[in-house]
């Protein structure tokens, strides 16, 4: 994990810390509502809206003194809605994000005190947020129908909201600060794999087959040899080797799909035959590896199943930059217990 999500993390840790010293839990439907962007200068509002965030605070920590767990989803994704909302307040976002992100904590705080049943588990995109990474969503869509969803509902909870985050500040400063929170999503996403594969707790989780193992090896543009994948990337496919191990799975498969950005690169049809030429190193990298050549399997999509679409992004290097995801070969390793 990089500085800055570390840092990022050990904020919101102290945050929850910090804010739950000495409050009184009091719980009400009334929506909070934080003081008007252009009334934020002065000490008197600041303080009015920091108490507003430790009122938040306190009523979730009831909830979980009242029994409900931290890793429950409803109780998680409104701790973490309450989270990016204090983080992006302190920062001086003048957008309505902050309050659109609290009242999203409310509302399931709400729900929670009253024993609403079902809850909602819906994720708006608030302030317009930008869909970005349709991947990882799907990725998260897919932990969330699991047996082990059960074991990774905070991990789920917190991804999902992390996404919106990045969406948010894609729109407002592109994808230079994006770009951390995405990080963020993906190893939350990871993580919540892991939980699901893990999760002990479910009898049908144990029975049933475990999901796949999902990592990402990204290139530099227009390019497709060992030397020109992104170094970071491939620790996603040691984690998820060293997951195999640690785990005690059985390798079934490994299913590589290359792709490619929307950028033209060397000529007419470029992006389909640089696809496979990715799919085809990372082929030869896991060989390497000590993977039976019989378990992995290659295809190729060229441009068209785009995962990141970075309009409007300029100049050129931040466009580039931005379309690094979809230059991408995804492997899946299917395993068995």
């Amino acid at each position: 994990m990089n500085d800055f999500n570390r840092m990022t993390r050990c904020a919101r840790t102290t945050l929850s810390v910090a804010l739950l010293a000495g409050l009184a839990a009091t719980a009400s439907a009334q929506q909070t509502r934080l003081a008007p962007q252009q009334q934020r200068i002065s000490d008197q509002a600041i303080h009015a809206d920091h108490s507003a965030y430790e009122a938040t605070q306190g009523r979730i920590q009831a909830l979980n003194d009242g029994g409900r767990p931290i890793r429950d989803y409803h109780l998680a994704k409104a701790q973490c809605w309450l989270d990016v909302s204090f983080h992006e307040y302190s920062r001086n976002d003048r957008s309505d994000f902050p309050q659109l992100a609290l009242t999203e904590s409310e509302k399931l705080i709400n729900g929670m005190e009253q024993g609403v049943q079902p809850m909602p588990t819906d994720t708006p995109l608030v302030n317009n947020a930008k869909y970005l990474r349709d991947d990882l969503w799907q990725r998260l869509r897919v932990v969330h129908g699991s047996p082990g969803f059960m074991c990774a509902q905070q991990q789920v909870a917190c991804g999902e909201v992390e996404l919106v985050h990045a969406g948010n500040e894609f729109n407002q400063q592109q994808w230079r600060h994006s770009k951390p929170y995405i990080q963020i999503a993906e190893e939350l996403v990871n993580d919540a794999e892991a939980a699901a594969r893990q999760c002990a707790a479910a009898p049908a989780a144990v029975s049933a087959a475990p999901g796949p193992l999902v990592a990402n090896v990204l290139f530099e543009f227009d390019r497709d040899g060992y030397r020109d994948i992104r170094t970071y990337s491939l620790e996603s496919i040691d984690r998820a080797l060293a997951s195999i191990a640690s785990e005690k799975l059985q390798l079934q498969s490994v299913a590589l799909v290359g792709h490619a950005d929307r950028m033209q690169g060397r000529g007419f049809d470029a992006n389909q035959a640089l696809s496979e030429r990715r799919a085809k190193t990372v082929r030869d990298l896991l060989i390497g590896r000590g993977i039976d050549p019989a378990k992995v399997r290659y295809e190729y999509r060229g441009d068209t199943q785009q995962v990141q679409q970075c309009a409007g992004v300029a100049p050129r290097a931040a466009l580039l930059e931005c379309l690094l995801p979809n230059r991408r070969v995804e492997v899946r390793f299917e395993v068995a217990r």
